[in-house]
């Protein structure tokens, strides 16, 4: 037997490791193309969960401001055009028996936080929720208190998400 028998390398060759690499880069531009457009479905749903917390606060506000204009309620502190309402605890300024739009009015209604629901609050009539990460006006939630005689009325912009 011949002992200067030559050794067999064991690996990949420079073509091999180029081909994999070439894969694993493609695989992770589509993976990041789907992040991308998962955070932006994420922020879509919550300015749509915030536009609903909105219409629903509003709504039940509504319906504790008739109870005290009714009538029925011990000590009413809502009236026809001003007053406040109690929900769960929380005293909500109510202006023409919707909750103002202000943060001790409808913010205070559907109990949003700033900081722990991750968006910016700017008071006024609209009172506007931002998204963060979206972007500003266009990933937005918007509030305009009643005016006499009608609803109020909310806005919802998404196409900035």
């Amino acid at each position: 037997m011949k002992k200067n028998a030559k050794k067999r390398q064991a690996g990949f060759s420079l073509i091999e490791l180029v081909i994999v690499i070439s894969i694993i880069g493609i695989l992770s531009a589509i993976a990041l193309s789907k992040y991308i457009n998962i955070q932006s479905q994420a922020r879509i749903a919550k300015a749509n969960a915030i536009y609903g917390s909105f219409r629903t606060a509003a709504s039940l506000a509504k319906a504790s401001c008739m109870i005290d204009l009714s009538g029925v309620s011990i000590s009413p502190t809502c009236t026809s055009t001003a007053g406040t309402v109690n929900m769960d605890g929380t005293t909500v300024t109510m202006v023409n028996q919707y909750p103002d739009a202000s943060l001790i009015g409808i913010v205070a209604a559907t109990q949003l936080n700033a900081t722990t629901d991750n968006v910016s609050i700017t008071a006024g009539n609209p009172i506007t929720v931002d998204i963060v990460g979206g972007t500003v006006p266009n990933c937005r939630v918007s509030y305009t208190a009643a005016v006499s005689g009608s609803a109020p009325t909310f806005a919802l912009t998404t196409s900035g998400c």
